[in-house]
């Protein structure tokens, strides 16, 4: 069975694609959103304890099945590196990204983002973290973060411009060696 981890920037795509590609393989998709926060309301505000989001990921991504993690594991879920068959890194236009964003707020969040709402605050810090993706430095996920990151990896490195539809990109995964020897 095949173990793909897609990353990249917020906004990137990483869950859509991981989405399409497992449903395309017939495999589960695990985004790390889910094992990282707590479930909350206003949600994404209290991240897990380390140990625990690890144990959680550890007990759904098994090695003898198939899976595509998507979304950013850095830091904390280095014990599934081993298994990775592929490692898809999405990049995006940063202007593009954020208009993604704003836009995926917008619609999951409404009026509770907007000045007052019970989200405001916490959209607003959102925003600005994401926006730095590209030039924050290693202390934080960022774009030279996963760079690092993605050359000390064994397994290997996809490259693909997110801009481009999802069928595109998962016909590019779907395509790769490392997917089609599965």
């Amino acid at each position: 069975m095949v173990h793909i981890h897609i990353t990249g920037a917020s906004g990137s795509g990483t869950s859509t694609l991981g989405a399409a590609v497992a449903e395309a393989l017939g495999i589960r998709h695990l985004d790390t959103d889910r094992f990282f926060w707590m479930p909350t309301n206003p949600p994404f505000t209290t991240p897990r304890e380390v140990s625990a989001r690890l144990a959680l990921l550890q007990q759904e991504a098994l090695p003898d099945v198939g899976w595509v993690l998507s979304g950013s594991a850095l830091k904390w879920a280095a014990p599934l590196e081993p298994l990775y068959d592929l490692i898809v890194f999405l990049h995006l236009d940063p202007a593009l990204r954020m208009a993604r964003i704003r836009r995926r707020e917008e619609q999951r969040y409404g009026e509770r983002i907007r000045p007052g709402g019970d989200m405001a605050e916490v959209s607003r810090a959102f925003l600005e973290w994401a926006e730095s993706y590209d030039t924050a430095g290693p202390e934080r996920r960022s774009r030279a973060t996963h760079e690092d990151w993605l050359q000390r990896q064994s397994a290997p490195v996809l490259r693909l411009d997110s801009a481009q539809p999802v069928e595109a990109l998962l016909a590019l995964v779907l395509d790769h060696p490392a997917v089609r020897a599965r």
